[in-house]
């Protein structure tokens, strides 16, 4: 049985942490995150864009809009 937890206590606990987030096109950024904040903005550090399964980009930092977010996982 998985246990509940706040979003916010989630999000609060993998910053620092390398994640990926899936936008709304389908693509994935995977890096470290920086920051997140209460409207879902997101910053990553050493970032790579896949698309269909390839790296197709990489970056140092990225900004991702919170209304682009699909899902963020670590």
């Amino acid at each position: 049985m998985s246990s509940k937890q706040d979003p916010s206590a989630f999000l609060a606990g993998i910053k620092g942490k390398d994640v990926t987030v899936e936008l709304n096109s389908g693509i994935e950024y995977k890096g470290l995150l920086k920051s997140v904040d209460g409207y879902m903005n997101i910053s990553l550090s050493n970032t790579k864009e896949i698309a269909n399964n390839k790296v197709t980009k990489e970056y140092g930092d990225v900004f991702i809009r919170g209304n682009n977010v699909l899902l963020i996982s670590n």
